[in-house]
């Protein structure tokens, strides 16, 4: 894991469950062939509705269309983002697309848990509501290791809590790479 984090932000609001992460339609792409894995990151928040893309003005795609990577690097979420089903695609559709970190207010804990345990994304929780401080396209830097998030676009730095018992596995890489470090597999 990369302690720091820089690149632009793409900011979302409340609730934003996993069927706009990535929509169900999209879901029979297989998530190992290559040639299909990258059709998770052309739809990657495609079903986030319009006026919700990119707040505030809400008409912003994260992916431009026909396109497979995102020019955004931090999503910045507002209450119970990653809500809705178990799957595991929604962080992993984020993270193919080019995303590398999610700042939320707080998570689906499913959402949370399969963004740490696959590896995916780091799940920061912020401590006051940014989706009103953070506009698209800012260019911000999360370090995990201060638990900070700073938009260098208006100067501001933002407290996040700590990552806690998960922070070696998101370090290892994931669950199964966190297993295989410490001997477990």
């Amino acid at each position: 894991m990369s302690k720091t984090i820089r690149g632009k932000a793409y900011v979302l609001g409340d609730d934003i469950d996993t069927d706009q992460i990535i929509p169900a339609e999209y879901l029979y792409y297989s998530m190992t062939e290559p040639d299909e894995r990258k059709q998770y990151a052309r739809f990657a928040n495609s079903g986030v509705p319009a006026g919700q893309r990119g707040l505030p003005d809400g008409n912003i795609p994260f992916v431009r269309e026909g396109e497979f990577t995102s020019d955004y690097t931090v999503i910045v979420g507002g209450r119970n983002f990653g809500c809705g089903s178990s799957r595991e695609h929604a962080p992993f559709a984020l993270a193919e697309a080019g995303a590398k970190a999610v700042v939320a207010e707080f998570y689906a804990r499913i959402f949370f848990r399969n963004c740490v345990n696959g590896g995916f994304l780091i799940p920061c929780e912020t401590t006051q509501r940014l989706v009103e401080e953070v506009t698209t396209g800012d260019d911000v830097e999360l370090d995990a290791d201060a638990c900070t998030l700073t938009n260098h676009t208006t100067g501001k730095t933002y407290e996040l809590k700590p990552l806690g018992d998960v922070k070696p596995i998101i370090e290892a890489g994931g669950v199964f790479a966190y297993a295989k470090q410490a001997g477990m597999l």
